[in-house]
């Protein structure tokens, strides 16, 4: 049987529904962010759930957060980058970032399991078809030792198994060491990345490629991603990240 193409086919297999219907009752889910009972099956209540930074009117190109409603941001109409959307359905602010700091620092991997749900919810209702192949943004060899895990990687996973897509982590990697992007600004960024990726030949000629991140904060890390599995062959590169940060004053 061929995987979906869109997310229109995809259907819940009814045994594991079951199972997991019984394990909710037997266990309910409890809120990450309050304690309270979680809905529908997550650890997130309604009221936190509504109460979540959610990115609604941002760049069409890029997902950046906006204070006034147009097309693209004032970034994107100036350069085009390499990646042809991003798609980020929350703003990195508070109280999201406890959640993505505690997945990514602390591997609460129920945290990172709710985050990559969110992904899967707005992919569900994006207007787009889904990619021949997910990958994740890659770490250098260094910094997965002194992490233990890629949290890109796990939540390409998640999202990955949802729709059924194959998940690719050996393609695209990570040559050398980057300083960490929070402590720079937009320009050291962009620099502190450019030639840090390579990618394998030949895997992915005439492929689309969902590039999975956690935080877009200036897009210099994607974009450059975007632009090396693009010279090696990508038809498309779409990037899926839990948040986008807003443009620094």
């Amino acid at each position: 049987m061929s995987a979906p193409t869109s997310v229109n086919e995809m259907r819940l297999n009814p045994v594991d529904g079951w199972w997991r219907r019984l394990g909710f009752l037997l266990l309910p889910p409890r809120c990450l962010l309050c304690g309270e009972r979680g809905t529908s099956g997550r650890e997130l209540c309604a009221r936190c759930h509504s109460g979540l930074p959610w990115n609604a009117m941002h760049c069409a190109r890029c997902a950046l957060p906006l204070t006034q409603p147009a097309a693209f941001c004032a970034h994107c109409l100036r350069h085009t980058p390499s990646f042809d959307r991003v798609l980020a359905p929350l703003q990195y602010a508070s109280p999201l970032d406890t959640l993505i700091m505690r997945f990514k620092f602390k591997e609460d991997l129920a945290a990172g399991n709710l985050l990559a749900d969110l992904v899967i919810d707005t992919i569900q209702t994006a207007t787009m078809p889904l990619p021949d192949l997910i990958i994740p943004v890659p770490l250098h060899e260094r910094r997965l030792r002194e992490r233990g895990f890629n949290q890109s990687l796990e939540l390409a996973r998640r999202i990955g198994k949802a729709f059924a897509r194959q998940v690719d982590g050996a393609t695209l990697r990570r040559m050398r060491a980057t300083e960490v992007q929070s402590v720079l600004a937009a320009k050291a960024r962009r620099q502190n990345v450019r030639g840090a990726f390579a990618s394998a030949p030949g895997r992915i000629d005439g492929r689309s490629i969902a590039l999975v991140d956690d935080v877009v904060t200036t897009a210099a890390t994607v974009n450059e991603c975007a632009t090396i599995l693009k010279r090696a062959g990508a038809r498309e590169v779409n990037v899926w990240a839990v948040a986008r940060a807003p443009e620094r004053s």
